[in-house]
Parts: C-alpha cells; sequence; structure tokens
C-alpha cells in the first residue's frame, strides 16, 4: 500500500532546535501534524501562520471555539483539520455523537444545539456563504455573545478556511489517528 503523501515535502526529523521548539510548543510534546511540518518547509508561511495568533484559547470558551472549528472546516470539506480538532477536543469541549455528526452533516438547525450555539452556528454559516453576516444574523449573534467573542468567531471562521485551503489544497493525508467525518 502506498503512502498518501503532502503536495509540497514536509519537514522530517531531526528538526532544527529552534523549529522543534516551536512544535514542542504547540503540540505539547506530542509529535508535530503533517500540516504544522509541511508549513515549517517554508519559513515565511511558517512564520506567518504561527503569527496568525489564534492557537491560543481566546475569549469563547472550549466548546463554542470548536464548534466555530468544527463547523467551518466542515463547510470547507476539510477532513484533515475537522478530524484533528474533534480527536483531540471534542471530549474535553463536551460534544457528544449527534453534535460532531451535526457539525458536518445538520449545522444550525439540528435539535441538539441551545439557542447561543445555533446563533453561532447560523454566524458560521453565513460567513462561509457570503463573508458576512445580515443585520438579523449579527442581532442573534450578540444577543448571545459579546463583542470580544464576536470577534473572536469571526477571526476563527477565517483563519480556519485558511487552514482548510492549506489542508485541501496541499492535499494533506489525513492524520492516522484523527477522526474521519461521519457517513
Amino acid at each position: 500500500m502506498e503512502l498518501a503523501m503532502s503536495r509540497i515535502a514536509p519537514l522530517e526529523p531531526p528538526y532544527e532546535a529552534e523549529i522543534q521548539g516551536q512544535f514542542d510548543r504547540i503540540m505539547r510534546g506530542a509529535p508535530p501534524l503533517m500540516l504544522f511540518r509541511v508549513m515549517a518547509s517554508q519559513p515565511r508561511a511558517w512564520e506567518k501562520f504561527r503569527a496568525g495568533g489564534l492557537l491560543d484559547r481566546g475569549p469563547l470558551n472550549l466548546r463554542e471555539r470548536e464548534i466555530v472549528i468544527d463547523r467551518t472546516c466542515a463547510l470547507n470539506a476539510c477532513e484533515y483539520e475537522w478530524g484533528v480538532h474533534v480527536t483531540t477536543f471534542a471530549k474535553a469541549a463536551g460534544l457528544n455523537e449527534a453534535e460532531i455528526s451535526a457539525t458536518v452533516h445538520e449545522g444550525a438547525g439540528a435539535p441538539c444545539w441551545s439557542a447561543a450555539e445555533q446563533a453561532l452556528i447560523a454566524a458560521v454559516e453565513a460567513l462561509h456563504a457570503r463573508s458576512t453576516l445580515c443585520d438579523d444574523e449579527f442581532s442573534q449573534l450578540a444577543s448571545h455573545y459579546d463583542d470580544a467573542k464576536i470577534f473572536e468567531i469571526i477571526l476563527l471562521c477565517g483563519f480556519y478556511r485558511t487552514v482548510s485551503y492549506l489542508a485541501n489544497g496541499l492535499k494533506l493525508p489525513l492524520e492516522e489517528s484523527a477522526a474521519r467525518f461521519p457517513t
């Protein structure tokens, strides 16, 4: 069986000390993801990616953050990043199987979401579809989230759309241990 490979070759270990330190900070000692290894092969792109500043927690709680990321990745057909996030964060974020599946197949209309989560997902879907929010969508979002959280939601959508473009455009092979889209 032939292993899938990225369209741009990833860095291979051993890594330079500075790169290893960056991987260790992001991955907390786990082996670096293929995405990071490919990005790090291009120093300018890697620097800009890391400078994006959205690899931290931010003002959203983990559940809100992961709902935004998972739905954004699903809308962009990015099984790579969706799977990494579901495997790494879904349990800690309190996402159950129905909610995980809804990030791929149902979206904001799924009955498993609270009113706040429905507004959150509707915003993600609107940003994906039209790159904006209509007044009603913004009002619904603002009825549940403060300004700092709204900024973070919009920034996360854009950042993870870019991550999706990278993973899909570079044809990254799925991480072995990562979740797959539910059928």
